[in-house]
């Protein structure tokens, strides 16, 4: 089974300047984090803080969990992040 995305959940990571989101192979939880570099590529006006970056990544969801879906087709991992590469 391929991984989902059905959870609109996310948070913003001060320490790592990440967002957090999960998908889901099955009952299989999956952990993401997408940079805060590889969001401002994407959107290159968001500025560095956690409200512009989690609207960023709302306004590109369809995009980054197509990227994520590449990135967890590459093998099984504790988790999963996303840089300015993947885009």
């Amino acid at each position: 089974m391929a991984i989902a995305f059905h959870n609109a959940s996310r948070s913003y990571d001060a320490t790592r300047g990440v967002i957090r989101f999960w998908g889901y192979d099955s009952s299989m939880e999956a952990a993401f984090l997408i940079t805060s570099s590889a969001l401002q590529r994407m959107q290159p006006d968001a500025a560095g803080n956690e409200e512009s970056l989690l609207a960023a990544f709302d306004r590109h969801r369809a995009q980054i969990c197509h990227a994520a879906a590449k990135v967890y087709a590459r093998g099984r991992k504790s988790f999963y992040e996303l840089d300015a590469a993947d885009f």
